[in-house]
């Protein structure tokens, strides 16, 4: 177990949390989720010991080890990937360095025979005779090759470095494991074998994610940071929302009996232990919720932006018609030969194996970048909205604006009635109140400038949207809004994202870009994933 007591943290005059009380249990997943800023990573360093709190303490089961997903690239870069992995297990790394510079010396007495005597027991108990097969063997599921186990880690790719030092955190069945957004940078079939290795464990998971099918997967708990507290909930993120959703609207309903509350709140805790059964984490989370009371359902404090999407007209017949586009960068075929049209109703998800593909791809059918060859052609009654996986080009730092006026710079010809009011309630709707939309754009944060460029394609009326990689630098409220507003769009969407829940949610259709051609299905974005995952085992 560990137990956080009464820990204060505060720089300077911010308090980031006051008087935090909790206990994290053997058998669970807790992840942990809360606003920007609201100290989700700074709280996991605290756990760790890497920051020390100004009041409280920290206290794990004596005897119990913790191991941290470090974050830190570089630490390693002497080290073979194989050795990085088993330094994740300290004691036992110290135990193989002691056994192995006694065994080396050329002066070997009997205190040292006793010694090494006493180290091998040591070195057994904690798995050391098969501790390099297993490091191996998790480096290999995790997609590090065989060949490059005995490599320095300053030689091998970043995306490589991230899967090794997460083979490290799980080297070796930690006591504790706590994990700060060990998804980043991973592909699909990786995080399917996480959230597959994280739904068996046994031991403590403390976890960071934005990654909300990650966190319904695995976790059993949610720990919310809010208000310079943390509360622990008992289920998943969905259901911590979805409750928390209706807490809220049951606060609000005046006229409904406590007893209907009551009943409708009972309802929703049975379907989610029914769904729950069917989970991978299916034992410890359905027996969680089916002692969960009542009481412990609560409103949440979270402010969810409000992302509405609304067409100046619908779509006619002609939507977009692309026919034999290629492209290729420095030498390397992006993609090529790629031809579709889009229907009405359709909402597609954009993949490839290759994510610049999929963004010289939205940056050549929005007139960003020209195709090798091809043509692609929109229809007259298409008015676009494009969000770019790069902003950078909207904030010129020559032009430090205030959110007013930067706004005002992409009012559509069609809005003539354009005062403050009007450009305010934009940007209220993606939560910039009050003397905030007078800040200057050369201060926003990454998140900020997701939500600027949010605002300014809500202004568009758009129907037609182009998404790529929506979620990056948002919060889960923006995510989940941006989620719901996706669903509930009556236009055409294409997107690219990383996040599963939002592509399995919104998309429809399915079209991979790949250097011969595109593979266009109709399908949802799991049934896609499946057919994928059978056809590799068809070949193996």
């Amino acid at each position: 177990m560990i137990s956080v007591n009464n820990v204060t943290l505060s720089f300077g005059k911010r308090v980031l949390f006051d008087e935090v009380n909790l206990s994290f249990n053997k058998g669970n997943c807790y992840g942990v989720i809360g606003a920007n800023g609201a100290g989700k990573s700074t709280f996991l360093k605290i756990l760790s010991g890497e920051i020390e709190p100004n009041k409280g303490s920290v206290n794990i089961t004596p005897g119990e080890r913790m191991a941290v997903l470090k974050q830190n690239h570089f630490e390693f870069d002497e080290c073979t990937v194989l050795n990085t992995v088993l330094m994740g297990h300290k004691k036992l790394w110290e135990v193989m360095g002691e056994r192995d510079a006694i065994y080396a010396k050329t002066d070997f007495s009997e205190e040292d025979g006793i010694r090494a005597g006493e180290l091998e027991g040591e070195f057994g108990e904690m798995g050391g005779y098969t501790a390099e097969s297993d490091a191996a063997s998790l480096l290999s599921e995790l997609g590090v090759e065989e060949e490059v186990h005995g490599t320095l880690m300053k030689d091998i790719s970043g995306a490589l470095k991230v899967r090794v030092l997460l083979a490290q955190a799980l080297f070796g069945n930690p006591d504790i494991l706590i994990l700060d957004e060990p998804t980043n940078n991973l592909d699909v079939v990786t995080i399917s074998w996480l959230e597959n290795f994280l739904a068996d464990y046994e031991n403590i998971v403390i976890v960071v994610s934005h990654d909300r099918h990650f966190l319904d997967t695995v976790c059993t708990h949610v720990a919310d940071v809010d208000r310079q507290k943390i509360k622990i909930y008992t289920g998943n993120y969905t259901f911590w929302y979805e409750s928390s959703q209706l807490a809220a609207r049951q606060q609000s309903d005046k006229n409904k009996k406590t007893e209907e509350k009551r009943k409708d709140l009972m309802d929703f805790i049975a379907r989610f232990s029914a769904n729950a059964s069917k989970s991978k984490q299916a034992t410890s989370r359905k027996k969680a919720l089916e002692k969960l009371v009542i009481e412990d359902i609560a409103p949440s404090n979270r402010k969810y932006p409000g992302i509405i999407f609304k067409q100046q007209r619908e779509v006619g017949n002609q939507i977009l018609n692309v026919e034999k586009l290629s492209k290729s960068i420095e030498g390397k075929t992006l993609f090529s030969n790629i031809s579709f049209t889009l229907n009405k109703g359709d909402k597609v998800a954009i993949v490839a194996e290759d994510q610049m593909a999929i963004t010289a791809f939205f940056e050549v059918i929005n007139g960003e970048m020209k195709a090798d060859s091809g043509k692609y052609e929109w229809g007259t009654t298409v008015t676009n909205a494009y969000l770019p996986n790069d902003n950078s080009k909207f904030f010129p730092k020559e032009n430090d604006l205030n959110l007013m006026d930067w706004l005002r710079q992409y009012v559509p010809p069609h809005v003539t009635d354009v005062d403050e009011p009007f450009l305010r309630g934009f940007l209220g709707k993606m939560l910039f109140s009050g003397d905030e939309v007078l800040k200057k754009t050369s201060v926003l944060s990454g998140g900020e400038k997701v939500r600027c460029m949010i605002s300014r394609m809500m202004l568009q009326d758009p129907n037609v949207v182009i998404l790529d990689e929506p979620t990056n630098h948002l919060d889960l409220e923006s995510i989940q809004s941006f989620n719901e507003s996706m669903e509930n769009f009556k236009g055409i969407v294409l997107i690219s994202s990383h996040d599963h829940t939002f592509l399995q949610t919104v998309a429809n259709r399915i079209i991979e870009l790949t250097p011969t051609g595109a593979i266009d299905k109709l399908m949802t974005f799991d049934e896609y994933l499946e057919e994928k995952q059978a056809k590799k085992k068809a070949v193996a």
